[in-house]
């Protein structure tokens, strides 16, 4: 590890957590209302969002494993960081672009290749946290990298509305600009360990690294899904089926909300973005203090509170549809969408730690991509899963939908036995953070 613990360096690491999130906030509130544009049903646009997400599905585990073999004078993840974000925003700009020519080919070919290049860093932008940050204090840690994620959202959900209602396509200029300017300080300013890190004077080409270490990847790759199934012990099984029935409720919430709030509670959709912005609100004032509960009462427990809470805000949110209208429904909706991203924050906080604590260091990436898979296989899943449920039922059925996966990821939650803190809990809070 190199050097001290700092928490000023995971605060700059999360600017590219906070550019990620603003691409993909911004992706799931407003490219199905695009997509409606041609007449699908929403069985079909969960198709098509989903397309893209079987590059991620694919990509990420391998790109994780990737990375923990890769050596350059950067570092492991900074190169896929200076490839992968470049392209996501150019293709990501191109979005509105392609609305705007009413081809519905050129835009699903846009929305594939801005995926695409997401995917070729968004296992080594998060895999740097756990490189930088000893196991004891890898909940807070990952706290800092999620509020800045929410700082992300916040700013979709809220200035976003703003830059729609003036031209739709402002929020996707400004925000793939930001993304871009946010991961250019992670890659300026947060200093890989220096073991990951090249001499200067060796140089070596990135495309005879990738052909060096792929096959090393591979294999890599296919032990860590040996290590999901091989063992007596299944808790990193049941961990990443909790993760992918956790991600299919709120994936297909994240999805839908916006539609369900114009074709269903009659407001516009960006006033339904404005809603789901407050999951961001909760989510990211509680990102932070998530991470130090995490540490105090243990994940596992902290994960169980947070899906109890967002399960309970999906049945509210239900009733709220169904009694009450106009700005009263608004801000009751608010109101419960605020108490579950504080939930959320509780789960998503404390989730990547688990899974990353249930393995060595130089598997860091590898099991980082784990993680992804599992929240991309239900990105899969969930879409044309929840419109074939709308398509049937109607828009009301999206919260029972989401509800009765919460719960079932409540459930298989209990099974996880491993992931906790590497030694003793109370140990870190005899530890003082260093905020150099």
């Amino acid at each position: 590890m190199n050097g001290e613990f700092s928490y000023k360096r995971i605060f700059l690491l999360g600017f590219g957590f906070f550019g990620i999130s603003i691409i993909w906030s911004l992706y799931n509130a407003y490219v199905p209302i695009f997509l409606k544009d041609f007449a699908l049903s929403s069985f079909l646009i969960g198709i098509v969002m989903v397309i893209d997400n079987i590059f991620a599905i694919l990509m990420l585990p391998y790109l994780g494993a990737l990375s923990d073999k890769t050596r350059t004078r950067w570092g492991r993840r900074k190169p896929y960081i200076m490839i992968g974000a470049p392209l996501g925003m150019v293709f990501f700009m191109l979005i509105p672009f392609a609305r705007e020519h009413e081809n519905l080919a050129l835009i699903m070919g846009t929305i594939i290749l801005m995926n695409f290049s997401m995917a070729l860093f968004r296992s080594p932008v998060i895999a740097f946290m756990p490189d930088i940050t000893p196991s004891e204090l890898r909940s807070q840690a990952n706290g800092i990298i999620n509020f800045m994620g929410g700082l992300g959202a916040l700013f979709v959900y809220f200035g976003g509305k703003v830059l729609y209602d003036i031209n739709y396509a402002l929020p996707f200029y400004v925000g793939g600009a930001l993304m871009l300017l946010a991961n250019l300080l992670v890659i300026l300013f947060v200093p890989e360990p220096e073991e990951f890190r090249k001499p200067l004077g060796e140089k070596i080409a990135f495309r005879e690294l990738l052909k060096k270490t792929s096959k090393e990847s591979f294999g890599e790759l296919k032990e860590n899904l040996k290590d999901v199934f091989a063992s007596h012990e299944k808790s990193l099984l049941f961990m990443l089926l909790s993760i992918f029935l956790w991600f299919i409720g709120f994936n297909a919430l994240e999805t839908f909300f916006t539609s369900y709030a114009k074709f269903e509670l009659g407001i516009k959709e960006s006033t339904g973005a404005l809603i789901i912005g407050f999951v961001a609100l909760g989510f990211l004032l509680f990102s932070i203090p998530a991470g130090f509960i995490g540490g105090r009462i243990g994940r596992k427990r902290s994960m169980t509170i947070g899906l109890i809470m967002i399960a309970l805000a999906m049945v509210g949110g239900f009733y709220i549809g169904m009694n009450l209208s106009g700005n009263t429904l608004v801000m009751a909706y608010s109101a419960l969408f605020f108490l579950g991203g504080i939930g959320w924050a509780l789960v998503n906080v404390n989730s990547l730690p688990t899974v990353v604590d249930m393995t060595t260091e130089e598997k860091l990436g590898g099991y980082t991509g784990l993680y992804y898979f599992s929240s991309q296989a239900a990105n899969i899943f969930a879409p044309p899963l929840a419109g074939i449920f709308i398509d049937h039922l109607g828009y009301n059925s999206l919260l029972v939908f989401s509800t009765a996966f919460f719960v079932l990821s409540l459930i298989t939650l209990q099974f996880v036995k491993r992931g906790d803190i590497k030694g003793k809990v109370g140990d870190i809070y005899e530890l003082i953070p260093d905020m150099d």
